[in-house]
């Protein structure tokens, strides 16, 4: 009896041996066949050590050459996985040097985990960071010092919404966002150009991998691969016009609050653009700031600064501004009753200070008698163009609005770009409940009121399309990518040109409107003092927040039109006082560029 138990005892004892057997030698064939890479790469992280070489971004100059973004050397501290097996003592002691919270830095470990690549920590960190890290290797097992190009912003602020700034990838960025999938520690285009053209000029990352011992110290070189640099861009900003643009709308915002002419003027918007392409010169919005401070990560103090700025130093206003354009619509009103034949240039209208049909005139109730269309043009006559508004009809208007491109986006090279707003009875229903349109409605989108919106940028297209002969071109910033050796890669391609289908004859005579604006007489004289005679329009947009912000646009020479700019003052008031001197500094710059002005006469 006692044997036959005994017996099934070791029956027992056998098959669970052999059931052990079996499982171990199927989780070795496991390992070995299945997981065998894994570990091996896992044995060769504790063995070698592979240092990131991060290549340098692509370089930014302007349209002459000029270089406006660079790069300099610096340094990234990252940590291999040999560091990670001790990572409450790695990690204490990184947090210490720097000053970095273990909480992130072990997030960053956990977001890397599936990498073999060493995590990085944080970017471009300073001198005394990487003498401390040197100073306590031994207490630093894995922890790398990485070579890192840092951007460099030459000129601070100069152009920030253009060009935009580089900073590290948020984790939204590499899980959801526009990085999903890069690594954490890596640094992205943010803003602007930089954002927009970041698969250009990023570059690909090299590396190189060394063999070392338990200590971590370095037993054999094992190879590299170089980093390749991202390619440049050449841009089609003018370094000096972007500066004496800052200058001028610094300059004149400062002079409008000290003057008490415009006390609450923290905020503008300028844009400088060839007729003849499309190409952006200079681009401005006030008020600004140094991207500079987001390359080694923002401090909280700068942050709050910024963010807590009520006029939005982080917006484009150029692109993203939507004011009411005021009196500058008038050169769509215009363009479309001279081109449907509801006016000639010689009827007379009378202007008794208010229309006929519904109680709205002049600014003031200003009276200008019998006037033409020259006349009503060059001297902003709201009564007149009311009238123009009522022969055209909304659809018709609002037709041509379309031409000059009023209603959509440009197609600019940057995000953030807003369609601004056609006066349509159906953009009226939307806001204003089922409300329907009256003719008042049309009186006020004759004159650049009501529900119409328009960006700066818009703006300036469109008195480019008068300056250019009726032609339409897409504003642009980016005009070639360049190889390393400075050699073209790419010149980029943009929208091809249209033509607006208006009449030289039409067109002729809404230039002849638009030199009287800048001539005695008109509501722009102190233009006359420039060397060369110049067309352009003011423009007092209604603000239901505070006082009216100030508009102007402008080209010259009339002649043969090199340049348009158009501004907007917030709460600047009249246009001819707030914006016009601005764009009248710019000109007057630009024609002592020219060797028409001397130099001394500049103040």
């Amino acid at each position: 009896m006692l044997n036959k138990r005994y017996a099934r005892r070791l029956e027992v004892m056998l098959a669970a041996a052999v059931c052990i057997f079996l499982i171990l030698l199927g989780r070795m064939a496991y390992l070995q066949l299945y997981k065998g890479d894994y570990y091996g790469n896992q044995a060769d992280g504790n063995r070698l050590r592979r240092t990131k070489i991060t290549a340098p971004r692509g370089l930014f100059f302007d349209y002459k050459g000029q270089e406006l973004v660079n790069n300099l050397p610096g340094y990234a501290v990252a940590l291999q996985r040999q560091g990670q097996r001790d990572n409450e003592k790695v990690i204490g002691t990184l947090s210490e040097i720097l000053n970095m919270p273990e909480d992130q830095i072990r997030k960053r470990i956990a977001a890397n985990q599936n990498s073999y690549e060493p995590t990085r920590l944080k970017s471009n960190v300073s001198p005394e960071i990487v003498t401390k890290i040197e100073e306590r290797r031994l207490e630093l097992p894995g922890v790398l010092l990485e070579l890192q190009p840092i951007r460099n912003y030459l000129y601070k602020e100069l152009a920030v919404h253009a060009l935009g700034y580089v900073g590290e990838a948020s984790e939204y960025d590499i899980t959801e966002g526009s990085y999903k999938g890069m690594p954490g520690g890596s640094i992205v285009g943010k803003f602007g150009i930089e954002k927009t053209f970041d698969k250009v000029i990023r570059g690909i990352d090299g590396s190189f991998d060394e063999e070392v011992d338990v200590a971590g110290n370095v037993v054999k070189q094992l190879g590299q691969r170089d980093p390749i640099p991202g390619k440049s861009l050449q841009l089609t900003i003018d370094k000096e016009l972007q500066m004496v643009m800052e200058k001028a709308v610094d300059e004149q915002l400062a002079y409008l609050r000290s003057s008490g002419i415009a006390p609450n003027a923290r905020a503008a918007a300028i844009v400088a653009i060839d007729p003849r392409s499309g190409a952006v010169r200079a681009m401005v919005s006030r008020p600004a700031f140094n991207p500079n401070l987001f390359v080694n990560g923002i401090s909280e103090k700068d942050w709050q600064v910024i963010n807590n700025d009520p006029n939005y130093p982080m917006g484009n206003k150029v692109i993203s501004g939507e004011y009411p354009p005021g009196s500058t619509f008038k050169i769509i009103t215009g363009t479309a009753a001279l081109e449907l034949g509801k006016v000639t240039p010689e009827e007379l209208i009378f202007d008794s200070g208010q229309h006929w049909l519904i109680p709205m005139g002049n600014a003031g109730g200003e009276a200008l008698g019998w006037i033409n269309f020259q006349q009503a043009l060059s001297m902003s006559d709201n009564v007149y163009f009311y009238e123009m508004g009522n022969r055209l009809g909304i659809n018709n208007l609002v037709d041509f609005a379309r031409k000059f491109g009023m209603g959509r986006k440009t197609g600019i090279e940057l995000e953030g770009e807003a369609s601004g707003l056609l006066p349509t009875p159906e953009n009226k229903r939307k806001i204003f409940t089922g409300e329907d349109w009256t003719l008042g409605d049309t009186f006020n989108a004759s004159i650049g009121q009501g529900i119409d919106l328009a960006t700066p940028l818009q703006m300036a297209v469109m008195m480019s399309c008068i300056a250019g002969g009726g032609i339409y071109h897409q504003p642009y910033l980016v005009d070639k990518v360049l190889n390393n050796d400075g050699s073209v890669f790419e010149v980029r391609q943009h929208q091809e040109p249209y033509a607006l289908g208006v009449s030289q004859k039409t067109l002729e005579l809404i230039k002849q409107g638009l030199m009287g604006v800048a001539q005695p007489g008109g509501t722009a004289s102190y233009f006359a003092n420039l060397p060369k005679p110049m067309a352009a329009k003011t423009g007092t947009a209604e603000n239901p927040h505070g006082r009216d912000h100030g508009l102007f646009v402008a080209y010259g020479p009339t002649d043969a039109p090199e340049l348009v700019v158009a501004a907007v003052v917030e709460q600047g008031s009249f246009g001819s006082t707030s914006a016009g001197p601005i764009v009248y500094k710019v000109f007057e710059e630009w024609f002592r560029e020219e060797g028409l002005i001397p130099s001394q006469a500049v103040k």
